[in-house]
């Protein structure tokens, strides 16, 4: 969960807002308003007058900023949300962004605008500089989905262009060096262009922002330009960018920029983005950008959830004193977030921000009206009693996670292209390294065999875990199913071992079975067999093919047992 780190003074200044002057706020009462961003105080620094913020929800990237938690904070003070007229539809901009064709194979989306009247403190810029780290490492995914650059906008001549440029066709000096540089050589030398350049790296051409005299603004996602990029304290006219491979999040990363500076005194001017190609908010639109739904609620679902009947009244206070735009009509609200905000998936997350603005001690603690004995499921009765056979063989238990990259689960066994290769994937991923479900624990096991090439041989190891098996059938085109896999690895390591193991381990289970030939890409030809139990396919084994050894970098002959349990509970 993202900590930050905050002076006490800018806190409590943003908290009374630019017409009241601040006043010193006891911790405890801080710590109490904290509760309504899901906050924890870490530390503090007397001296410094430090504070150090833990936040536990990571879908308000809002929050991960001083001036997010002052506001939230404040608007419960108030009572209502704080008004942002910049959201709203206006003809005047400040300039124009023209997005280039042929962006959309590489970088499509942008978003900026204008902020001028609030002169940079040191504890302001420290804020935009953390904010911009957080938001682009932890929301935008390392700067693959989002990237935001601050810069001096006095310079700048407008229209601003969003082009492709060849990489040894532009120079300028990025920030942090006085070296003029071509984009190239950025991504060679500059450490920022070695850590982000694989985002664009593989590309004939390049995105580079830069202003109607030629002027580089910066080489988005990985630098800014030293000149016009390098933003000071005493700046009082800034331009904010945000690129990336998103619509929605560019858009949103911008409106809490956007409100930061606006909190700060700024007076934010909207600057019309011009896009070659149609996108959902059309070819022009002007950002900062309010492109939030209302969603209609229904009272009786956050009564019910909450287990009291509040009222409709009493509800549409609450939401409105979180920042909500609220209409009743009847049994039904009509919710609004305010744009800063996109995290309304459910309507449970309204409930949650409810209870938060009524603070949870308001509702009365109900105890469970009827007594139950638990026990282990059959299922899980039978997993333990595998455990409990796979470690009399001398096996080693494994434990790992059933989230992994497609490259681990399919291409490094060989299953790309085939009927094993069908993965359950995971939409709108944070890591390509947990992009899909693993449909099989072998993979999981070569993985710790690739880490334990300096243990002494022979491995014998094994997990009895969760896999998901793609299922058109399944409500939601899934099943998750309990599985045992197992692997040897020594340099004797054959069939005839992995199959002595399965004949003891069913003889004990009482389940008698068959082996049938099978041809699978990740055993050897003729090393492979399908478990066939009363008429039903419940697993696979064999001797695990020298390419996918040569993947996974193993350096010894290893064989693999799969044994689907739920199956062997069916069958009982």
């Amino acid at each position: 969960m993202p900590t930050i780190s905050l002076q006490r003074d800018d806190l409590e200044a943003l908290i009374a807002g630019p017409d009241h002057e601040a006043s010193r706020i006891p911790l405890e009462q801080l710590e109490e308003w904290l509760m309504l961003v899901k906050g924890e105080l870490k530390g503090t620094n007397p001296e410094t007058g430090e504070l150090r913020i833990e936040l536990q929800d990571s879908n308000r990237p809002d929050l991960w900023c001083c001036e997010g938690i002052a506001r939230q904070i404040r608007i419960k003070l108030l009572g209502t949300a704080i008004s942002y007229p910049f959201f709203k539809k206006q003809t005047q901009v400040y300039g124009k962004l023209v997005v280039a064709p042929g962006m959309d194979k590489i970088r499509p989306y942008v978003a900026a605008c204008a902020a001028v009247g609030y002169r940079v403190t040191a504890a302001g810029l420290t804020q935009l500089i953390q904010t911009q780290e957080k938001l682009a490492d932890i929301f935008g995914r390392r700067r693959r989905s989002v990237s935001i650059g601050l810069y001096r906008l006095a310079p700048i001549v407008f229209p601003v262009s969003y082009d492709l440029v060849k990489p040894d066709d532009v120079r300028f000096a990025p920030l942090g060096m006085e070296t003029v540089m071509t984009l190239r050589e950025i991504l060679m030398v500059h450490p920022k262009g070695v850590e982000y350049g694989r985002i664009v790296g593989g590309h004939d051409r390049l995105p580079l922002l830069r202003d109607a005299k030629g002027q580089v603004l910066s080489f988005p996602p990985i630098i800014n330009s030293r000149e016009i990029g390098e933003v000071r304290v005493g700046d009082h006219e800034l331009f904010v960018e945000v690129t990336g491979t998103d619509l929605s999040m560019v858009a949103l990363t911008l409106n809490i920029f956007a409100a930061n500076l606006a909190d700060r005194g700024a007076v934010i001017t909207p600057v019309e983005i011009q896009s070659p190609v149609k996108t959902k908010f059309g070819r022009r639109w002007n950002t900062p950008i309010d492109f939030g739904t209302p969603r209609a609620i229904p009272l009786t679902a956050i009564e019910s959830a909450l287990g009291e009947a509040l009222g409709g009244k009493e509800v549409t206070t609450a939401l409105k004193s979180y920042g909500y735009e609220v209409k009743s009509a009847g049994k039904k609200l009509a919710v609004r977030l305010p744009p800063y905000r996109n995290d309304l998936l459910h309507t449970v997350d309204v409930v949650e921000d409810v209870a938060i603005s009524e603070g949870y001690a308001r509702f009365a603690p109900v105890m469970p009206s009827q007594f139950t004995v638990g026990s282990l499921s059959r299922l899980e009765q039978m997993a333990d009693r595998i455990r409990h056979l796979m470690v009399g063989m001398e096996f080693q238990e494994i434990i790992s996670n059933i989230m992994g990259s497609h490259q681990d689960f399919c291409t490094k066994m060989r299953l790309d292209g085939t009927e094993w290769a069908k993965v359950v994937e995971v939409d709108n991923v944070m890591s390509m390294s947990y992009a899909c479900l693993r449909q099989w624990i072998t993979p999981s096991l070569l993985q710790v065999e690739t880490n334990s090439s300096r243990a002494f041989y022979p491995h014998r190891m094994f997990e009895v875990g969760e896999a998901a098996v793609p299922d058109e059938a399944a409500d939601v085109g899934s099943r998750t199913v309990t599985m045992l896999g197992a692997v040897i690895g020594h340099a004797g390591a054959n069939f005839s071992e992995i199959h002595s193991c399965l004949d003891l381990l069913l003889y004990y289970l009482d389940r008698p079975f068959t082996l049938e030939p099978l041809v699978h890409p990740s055993f050897l030809d003729g090393r492979a067999g399908r478990i066939v139990s009363r008429g039903r396919t419940i697993g696979l084994l064999g001797e695990v093919h020298p390419e996918v050894l040569e993947h996974w970098q193993i350096g010894v002959p290893a064989v693999a047992l799969e044994l689907e349990i739920d199956r062997l509970l069916d069958d009982a």
